[in-house]
């Protein structure tokens, strides 16, 4: 076969050849990109994820309506127990408005809040331990016995009449003292003092 027939067929093949390998460079080039940049994405999404969940586990949320008094809610970033609440319409096509009173629960402080009905609300997790009292330190702390028998030290104690009868019942009367710590959006308080029940 002549040599001038084949010819344009050996420049379609590389032409041909030409177009695959530049088609590959733009493909390898795209997909290097997007994967260099995917895994940044996918490490802010779980940075976020991660700090959200660290905050939900302190409270979780609660429509108005459902809360009740005596619940808990959380006023101005404050853990809170609701001791009245009522509900109210603010006109012929308005919402229904929820009215709450509350109270700290660790510093006794007064707090209002009045939102829509619908409206989500944070509710504190709030956890009651009874422990039994072991000492009272010269600065002011209760060493305090766990259910598996190890000390905890971090608890103050109060300045306040809970604190005088947690003084009065081990201190005074030598009374087995146990003492219940109320704890909530990482603060821990004691509420409560009580002798301890006759183990014998």
């Amino acid at each position: 076969m002549p040599h001038d027939t084949i010819l344009p067929f050996e420049l379609l093949n590389r032409a041909s050849q030409a177009i695959k390998i530049a088609i590959t460079i733009i493909l390898c080039s795209y997909l290097s990109r997007v994967l260099l940049i995917a895994p940044f994405h996918l490490v802010q999404h779980e940075m976020t994820f991660d700090s959200a969940d660290a905050g939900a586990s302190l409270t979780y949320p609660m429509q108005c309506s459902a809360l009740r008094k005596n619940g808990f809610v959380v006023i101005k970033n404050r853990p809170c127990k609701i001791v009245d609440m009522s509900t109210s319409k603010t006109g012929k096509h308005g919402h229904a408005k929820v009215h709450l009173v509350a109270t700290d629960i660790f510093t006794g402080k007064k707090y209002e809040d009045l939102s829509p009905s619908t409206h989500n609300m944070d509710v504190p997790n709030v956890s009651r331990r009874e422990y039994q009292l072991l000492d009272i330190s010269d600065d002011g702390f209760l060493s305090l016995m766990t259910d598996d028998g190890d000390t905890k030290d971090d608890v103050p104690l109060p300045d306040n009449e809970v604190g005088q009868k947690i003084t009065k019942l081990f201190k005074e009367e030598e009374k087995d003292t146990n003492v219940i710590v109320l704890t909530s959006m990482g603060e821990e308080c004691a509420m409560e003092a009580k002798e301890a029940p006759n183990q014998g």
